[in-house]
């Protein structure tokens, strides 16, 4: 033990080994972890290689952290894929959020060699997980960070997409920051996929080109999601929500889909709003250059935006590019509900796929089908709950019906199905028919305004389950 205790000393003192126990006998870290900051420069050079190369510290049984959303170091991924199958490695967990390209890890041909543990779904993993050669986590998007500080996961390598180091050797972590910069904090080896292409952005991204084991060239184009065409229905919702629930000088948080795309389309004539979301799109942009997003009224990073991971397009990543307008932070402090309640008028806009009649909201899954994940809902519905100057608004918001006519709001919720945002979490859902407002409400009052913004060709029914299931008629009225 003394023998351990003093060469535990030497590694903290010695200044190549700032990186925590990383540089000590892997006897210590039983009685030691040690999370490093990759802010400052080590005495150190990172060792430049080819991706194949740069793969090959992968060993079976490890557990492999892979950059996520536009940030997908696509390169890196592909390479170890390679390198899988050639070496016939076994057990190799590969974690991440949603990612974006194949997903090569996840494909059935890679079984047995890589096995993928989502922490919120992509499309391209949605396959494997329904097959049962992939794995999912239920887990709040604020509360990614805490699995790797906490070593309930323990990365053995992380593979990050970065910007080149600048001429201080700073490369930043680009357009996600969300639970990688925890992930680099404590992988044991770091590969760096170093692109030109990825923009340089401000706030908690950065890293030294000292941290990192290996740097791999990797110029290539970033994935980008090209906005879909929006439904009539989706721009009546978004204008619902814009006109009769957005107030001039609020704090916006937005998650994926046409729904939030279209809000921020119909935020045109609105003054003086602030971001302080998870992500955000190209609307977001449009609404920068129409003087609609000042940031003046918030509490955090006052005169900025503030975000933890970005999807969209080209026009996205130039606007951020080296861009002090925006700041993008760990998802641990973007999400955290103290923050978030801090800003002002906080308005909190996100997507569902099912609500019953007394507000049990479904957002991860279609019955037993997994479909994406908890995400960042919670964390916003609740912070913009609690909003500390009493004007908060969460919002839940989807279409009446279902490509095929079946009711979104339904007596009971599928087989299977998920609850992410539970019914005391719910304050204002709204579909094309209209806003229904469920905080302090009881289940009478609360199926009563369901119904009322439920498609017309579905009312009848819901209105006679309801009686079932509640013994007594919906009503507007204790």
């Amino acid at each position: 033990m003394a023998s351990t205790a003093g060469h535990l000393i030497k590694c903290l003192l010695k200044p190549t080994n700032l990186r925590g126990w990383r540089g000590c006998t892997g006897k210590l870290r039983s009685y030691y972890t040690y999370s490093h900051e990759p802010f400052h420069p080590l005495k150190r050079v990172p060792a430049w290689k080819t991706a194949e190369e740069a793969v090959s510290v992968i060993k079976s049984g490890d557990v492999v952290f892979v950059h996520g959303a536009a940030a997908t170091p696509l390169k890196l991924v592909g390479a170890m894929a390679e390198y899988g199958k050639k070496q016939q490695l076994s057990n190799v967990t590969v974690c991440h959020i949603h990612t974006e390209g194949s997903a090569v890890y996840a494909q059935a041909d890679c079984e047995g060699i890589f096995r993928s543990n989502s922490f919120f779904i992509g499309p391209n993993c949605r396959a494997a997980i329904s097959e049962g050669r992939g794995d999912f986590v239920p887990i709040f998007l604020s509360e990614i960070p805490l699995l790797f500080h906490r070593h309930i996961i323990d990365i053995d390598v992380a593979l990050v997409q970065v910007s080149p180091p600048d001429k201080h050797g700073f490369c930043s972590l680009g357009t996600s920051v969300d639970c990688a910069r925890a992930a680099v904090q404590n992988a044991k080896h770091i590969i760096g996929q170093v692109n030109p292409c990825m923009p340089r952005t401000f706030g908690d991204g950065v890293i030294h080109k000292s941290h990192f084991d290996a740097m791999v060239d990797g110029i290539c184009n970033l994935p980008e999601h090209e906005p879909k065409e929006r439904s009539d229905v989706e721009n009546e919702i978004g204008r619902l929500i814009a006109e009769e629930l957005v107030v001039n000088g609020a704090t916006l948080q937005m998650g994926i889909g046409n729904i939030p795309d279209a809000v921020l389309a119909s935020l045109r004539g609105h003054k003086d709003l602030g971001i302080h979301s998870e992500m955000f799109s190209d609307g977001v942009v449009d609404l920068v250059e129409a003087g609609c997003i000042t940031n003046t009224h918030k509490k955090y990073h006052p005169g900025k935006i503030v975000g933890s991971f970005l999807v969209g397009t080209r026009k996205l990543f130039d606007f951020v590019d080296n861009n002090p307008f925006v700041v993008m932070c760990d998802v641990s402090f973007v999400n955290s509900i103290p923050i978030i309640a801090q800003n002002p008028k906080v308005t909190a806009i996100n997507s569902c796929i099912e609500v019953d009649l007394t507000g049990q909201v479904v957002s991860d899954s279609i019955g037993t089908r997994m479909y994406s994940g908890v995400g960042g809902q919670v964390d916003f519905i609740r912070g913009a709950a609690v909003c500390s100057d009493g004007q908060g608004k969460p919002i839940l918001a989807m279409p009446s019906v279902t490509s095929r006519g079946e009711s979104k709001i339904v007596p009971f919720l599928k087989q299977g199905a998920g609850v992410v945002t539970t019914r005391a979490h719910v304050h204002y859902m709204v579909t094309e028919w209209g806003i229904a407002y469920l905080f302090g409400k009881n289940l009478r009052q609360r199926a009563y305004e369901l119904i009322r913004i439920s498609h017309p060709d579905h009312r009848e029914s819901l209105e006679k389950a309801a009686f079932e299931r509640l013994n007594c008629m919906p009503t507007k009225e204790l």
